[in-house]
């Protein structure tokens, strides 16, 4: 028997290598420069020369005879060239939209209403083979016969599991053939939880760092009129809009530069631990410009990078006024000189240039590479955007309220239980990441977590990396309770990394380090938050909507289930993911 699992385990193996090797011949053939040699050198882009685009929008809704009715979509992923730069050449990307010709990167901001349930048909149209290089030794969705898998997930939607983008509920061009936890073509969104910002990207297994890196994300907003309009809130296509940031490299040629060996190549020869690029793109625009007039603007900002963190400040000091966070509106405005954003956050800000004392301002950063202990910022990703600011004063109506939305209060006393969440990095023997666990599993071990719908649970997280890691937990909304350093950080690593329970390693003993305080924007509910290295984050979960604390307008107990991970994309998709089933 050992000799025939050998035989088979050998053979997966082999199958595996030579599915890499293919992947990197293909890629590199007839090209014996080295990578570096092949970048674009980002130095000949000028900054600031692209006008910021107006991203398409969807109305998930529609009116008859006066009322609003559900709407059915149809939108797809299509192959196409994408201008991300005048002095770019035209670069290949995997796009949304409702056809090829209108598909954009990021893809159109779908807009929905409260309580008016939209329909998504994902249709994948995207060819045979991958334009970047994947790993088929980090457990990838494969597809036996051709195509690219692609399943799409709602970040930051509170919706039944069968439309929540599961990792294995892939699908490849015209569903010819699917991901084992596949159910159906057709996502339905019932926008019944609070008002905010949301964003839709890919999350196939193994995939989802290479498909967003193509371009398969875009930006979800549910507005509730009744709520939100007598904040009076800068509103209207020109002062209300979405920026979705993230970075990338380049070719010579335009297309997306992503190294193809891996950091461990005799164990994944392709993988690296975190993707960075040097240019900062801005609603698909690398360094755009806007124009803005000296009034209010609300900007509704979204950090899409595979691993980038960015700490966002403007070069003339204005201020940002936080009224959102992730998905949900805080209780009052915050005014903040920076903003620290990780991989899939999300601030609602609104900016007001009538107090600037310059006529241009520079949205920067300053984030380390990887956070916190990284490289400096480059002339190039210090970079963001660039604000020209008219000289004319104007009249403004919109308004910074003093209060916005108040949410019943997160009571820690009504948790039902404590759950302790660790999470591990392990490396190779010359000391290089090879996988990531949370709890010491990976993610196709059976489920160990099954919150009750409608309770609340305090998770103590426990990163035991050098890593922060931003935590995403799908359905439920969180409220960062504390965050307290470990002491003796080696010493309970070893027990943790023998025993794997918190508690049989006296977890008590050892967080009692210095606690550091949540930031004032970032003490509302959140669905991503970033978990400090060598820290235990104590977070309360709520399993039910916030906005009315009721259950689900759906069945949250159904197959496939959820998940939770950290997001960011190259940890994710390599184990750094777990599975968890509601019950009733």
């Amino acid at each position: 028997m050992e000799f025939v699992f050998c035989q088979k385990t050998m053979a997966r193996v082999m199958m595996l290598i030579i599915l890499a090797m293919t992947w990197l011949v293909a890629g590199d053939a007839g090209d014996t420069t080295r990578p570096e040699e092949r970048l674009f050198n980002l130095e000949k882009l000028e900054m600031f020369v692209d006008r910021l685009p107006h991203i398409p929008t969807l109305h998930g809704f529609h009116f008859v005879n006066g009322h609003l009715k559900p709407k059915s979509l149809q939108i797809g992923m299509f192959f196409k060239k994408w201008k991300f730069h005048r002095d770019l050449p035209a670069t290949p990307v995997f796009a949304y939209g409702v056809s090829k010709r209108t598909a954009t990167v990021p893809g159109p901001t779908i807009e929905a209403v409260y309580g008016v349930d939209t329909y998504v048909t994902w249709r994948n149209h995207l060819p045979s083979s991958h334009i970047l290089p994947w790993d088929p030794t980090i457990s990838p969705a494969i597809s036996k016969r051709g195509g690219i898998p692609t399943v799409v997930h709602l970040h930051g939607g509170i919706h039944e599991p069968t439309s929540d983008g599961n990792a294995d509920s892939w699908f490849t061009a015209g569903f010819k053939e699917t991901g084992a936890k596949w159910t159906k073509t057709t996502s339905h969104y019932v926008n019944r939880q609070q008002p905010g910002n949301m964003w839709y990207h890919d999350h196939a297994a193994g995939l989802t760092r290479v498909n967003l890196l193509a371009g398969l994300l875009g930006a979800y907003i549910l507005r509730h009129s009744s709520v939100e309009s007598p904040l009076r809130l800068p509103t209207g296509p020109e002062f209300d809009r979405p920026l979705i940031v993230f970075d990338r490299s380049f070719r010579r040629d335009g297309s997306i530069y992503m190294n193809a060996t891996g950091n461990n190549p005799t164990i994944h020869p392709q993988w690296q631990p975190e993707y960075f690029g040097d240019a900062i793109i801005v609603n698909g625009k690398a360094w755009p410009r806007l124009t803005v007039r000296r009034r209010k603007y609300r900007f509704r900002i979204i950090n899409a990078s595979n691993a980038r963190f960015f700490r966002f400040f403007f070069s003339n000091d204005l201020d940002f006024i936080v009224i959102g966070s992730d998905s949900a509106y805080l209780a009052k405005p915050v005014s903040t000189k920076s903003v620290l954003l990780a991989p899939s956050e999300i601030v609602d800000v609104v900016v007001d240039f009538s107090k600037s004392k310059s006529k241009t301002a520079i949205l920067a950063n300053n984030a380390p590479y990887p956070y916190p202990a990284g490289d400096p910022v480059t002339e190039e990703n210090s970079k963001v955007m660039k604000f020209k600011i008219k000289n004319k004063s104007e009249p403004d109506t919109s308004t910074i309220p003093k209060k916005l939305i108040q949410y019943p209060s997160a009571d820690v006393s009504n948790a039902v239980r404590t759950r302790h969440i660790a999470m591990f990095e392990y490396v190779s023997s010359a000391d290089e990441p090879t996988h990531l666990y949370i709890n010491g599993l990976p993610y196709n071990a059976p489920v160990t977590e099954t919150p009750k719908i409608g309770t609340s649970e305090v998770w103590e997280v426990i990163n035991l990396t050098e890593d922060n890691h931003p935590l995403h937990i799908h359905l439920g909304l969180f409220k960062v309770l504390e965050q307290t350093a470990l002491v003796e950080t080696e010493k309970f690593t070893d027990c943790m990394t023998e025993k794997n329970d918190a508690v049989k390693c006296e977890i008590g003993k050892y967080a009692r380090g210095n606690k550091t305080a949540v930031t004032a924007h970032e003490r509302g509910w959140k669905n991503v938050f970033k978990m400090m290295p060598g820290h235990v984050t104590k977070i309360l979960v709520r399993f039910s909507y916030i906005h009315s604390n009721e259950s689900y307008s759906f069945d949250a107990t159904q197959e496939p289930g959820y998940v939770y991970h950290c997001h960011i994309l190259d940890h994710e998709d390599n184990m750094m993911m777990r599975p968890f089933e509601m019950v009733k």
